[in-house]
């Protein structure tokens, strides 16, 4: 930052310059002195980039409590824009300023990006002296450039870091299949670092096996150099910590003797292993190796180090998805194994005792065995109300649901033609008896006869329209609760004879029907108890006992039943033909795990006989 004039810097800004802990403090005290270096300074500001990288801001201006802060900021924008430096011939709005004025301008950058800008405005000079005002700003810029590599922001360093992992690590996922992934991957991780060769292994059989090498399709495991990559891939995978051969003072102290052959043995200038991730388990290992006179800096040591986090999980599913179904069974089972029995994991542990005291309490707990089934409550006679005759029906008071008594009409059928009928049945046997009087009178005893035949023919045909007359009012046959029936939307409807319109079961007396499962009916016998629960009142329980067992089966929504009848033991309650519910079968006591495990130890049972020859 010096001058041919050799300019006088106040002690003050040197030494704030020096403690400055702040970016405000920075380039505040820098300014000053890179006024006083160019000289004749009448303004000037420094802009840097806001944390985010999403704008810039003002951070520092000369003097201090310069009144105009905006005066320079045409200019800023203007090589942020462009990228270079800049210099302006300016107009004075001042009075009291003498001549025309210069604002120059130069970027701060840091890794190739614009990180910020400072400019001043100065007086005139000639174009000598402009190009060594501007050659002072840019050698001073230097110090900004400095503290901003310094006092880099982690959060962006770290994005930045994962982000070129991430690229990285694509190539990976660009693959379906696990040789071509990690081929792929190594390749580009070698030729984006500048390595000689980037070897991935993985864990097999607590060993780590070769599985790519970058620009090799085809390898030898069984040579020297692959061999001695291995050693160093197990060196970390032991250690579970990144080796560095040589060491650097940055790294933490590590057994590196593998790394150390592996040198010798390739010829390479520097190599570094590290262990791959997947949760806590070691699934694999990266090895990296560069040429003579090159070796891993810090940063690229930690963009290595986030690229085997990030590669560890995505191989070891790749990995995973490539084994057989019993190679991955067994290994689920060897990791939950471990993670049961292995430290850590108290959550697993304590779930694995208690299902453990579960089972054992269900090995030894007995319980009762029931057979459950869906069930219908019936009475024990259901007498059929059926049509006398041919007829129309003319009212219907009751339906099903209601109860009845003894001789109380049902329905009546209409019986208008039958009165009718009666009535010219009457007239005709008046009519016969006047001729068989006068037959009698006239002593014709044939005419007699035959006029006696009609009376009693005539006779008979109105005892039977009696008869019909008498059955047209359909009565209960007892006291009774109606069960199948409703003729009230029917009124006028005709019915023939025999068609059964009610019926009715008696209040007394219950059977209940439970349809079986053909799986169950083996323990079901005569004799045996159960309880009954009916959907109208789930609350309620009913005893019954099994008396008889259909030995025909029948077959309903898919599966295959067989009906078996139980009589209702003590009080019936509320209970009425045609509810329906769950009724269980108490068989025996068992053991719980079998009453919970016999279907599907029966199912087992039933698929191993179907397959087998």
């Amino acid at each position: 930052m010096a001058s041919s004039a050799a300019p006088h810097v106040p002690d003050a800004a040197w030494k704030r310059f020096a403690q400055a802990q702040s970016a405000e403090e920075f380039c505040g005290s820098w300014l000053v002195i890179q006024a006083n270096v160019i000289g004749g300074v009448s303004d000037g500001v420094v802009v840097l980039q806001k944390p985010g990288g999403t704008s810039f801001a003002p951070v520092a201006f000369f003097p201090e409590e310069s009144p105009r802060r905006s005066h320079l900021a045409s200019i800023s924008e203007r090589v942020l824009a462009e990228g270079r430096g800049v210099v302006e011939p300016f107009e004075s709005e001042d009075p009291e300023a003498i001549g025309p004025r210069y604002q120059l301008a130069y970027p701060v950058r840091t890794d190739g990006q614009v990180r910020g800008v400072v400019g001043v405005d100065i007086d005139w000079r000639n174009e000598a002296q402009l190009q060594s005002a501007m050659r002072d700003l840019q050698w001073g810029s230097a110090w900004l450039e400095l503290f901003l590599r310094r006092h880099a922001d982690p959060m962006e360093t770290s994005r930045l870091r994962l982000k070129l992992a991430l690229e990285l690590v694509s190539t990976l996922l660009e693959q379906e299949g696990l040789k071509e992934g990690t081929a792929g991957f190594a390749t580009e991780l070698a030729s984006r670092l500048g390595c000689d060769r980037v070897t991935v292994g993985l864990l097999k059989r607590r060993r780590i096996r070769v599985t790519a090498v970058s620009h090799s399709a085809q390898f030898d495991r069984r040579s020297n150099l692959l061999r001695a990559v291995e050693t160093a891939m197990e060196e970390a995978t032991d250690q579970a910590e990144p080796v560095v051969y040589p060491p650097d003072r940055d790294t933490s102290p590590v057994v590196a003797h593998a790394h150390e052959m592996l040198v010798r043995e390739s010829g390479a200038g520097s190599a570094v292993s590290y262990p791959l991730m997947s949760g806590e388990e070691v699934v694999g290992a990266l090895s990296l190796e560069r040429p003579p006179g090159k070796r891993f800096d810090l940063p690229t040591l930690e963009l290595c180090e986030a690229v085997a986090a990030v590669a560890g999980p995505i191989i070891d599913l790749k990995h995973r998805n490539e084994r057989n179904l019993f190679v991955h069974a067994g290994g689920s089972t060897v990791s939950l194994w471990k993670k049961i029995f292995g430290p850590g994991h108290p959550g697993l542990k304590l779930v694995t005792i208690v299902a453990a005291a579960a089972l054992g309490f269900l090995a030894v707990a007995e319980g009762d065995y029931r057979v459950s089934a869906n069930t219908t409550v019936e009475g024990v006679v259901q007498r059929a109300v059926s049509a006398p005759f041919n007829g129309y029906i003319s009212e219907a008071p009751l339906r099903a649901g209601d109860v009845v008594r003894a001789g109380e009409p049902i329905v009546m059928l209409d019986d208008r033609e039958l009165r009718l009928e009666r009535i010219k049945l009457v007239g005709q046997r008046e009519q016969y008896r006047r001729q068989y009087r006068q037959a009698m009178a006239d002593h014709e005893r044939a005419q007699t006869e035959i006029v006696g035949a009609q009376i009693e023919q005539t006779e008979a045909q109105l005892a039977m329209v009696e008869e019909q007359l008498s059955r047209s009012r359909l009565v209960a046959p007892f006291d009774g609760f109606i069960v199948v029936g409703d003729l009230s939307q029917n009124l006028g409807s005709p019915v023939e004879r025999g068609e059964v319109l009610f019926e009715v079961a008696p209040l007394d007396g219950f059977r209940v029907m439970l349809e079986v499962d053909e799986r169950d009916i083996a323990d079901v016998a005569i004799g045996q108890t159960g309880q009954l629960a009916v959907a109208s009142m789930p609350d309620e329980r009913f005893d019954f006992a099994v008396s008889k067992i259909t030995p025909v089966n029948e077959a309903k929504d898919g599966r295959n039943y067989f009906r078996v009848e139980a009589q209702l033991e003590g009080d019936a309650g509320r209970l009425r033909p045609g509810m329906e519910g769950v009724g269980k079968i108490f068989v025996e006591q068992r053991k719980l795990v079998w009453i919970w495990t016999r279907s599907l130890v029966d199912w087992v049972r039933l698929t191993l006989w179907s397959w087998a020859p």
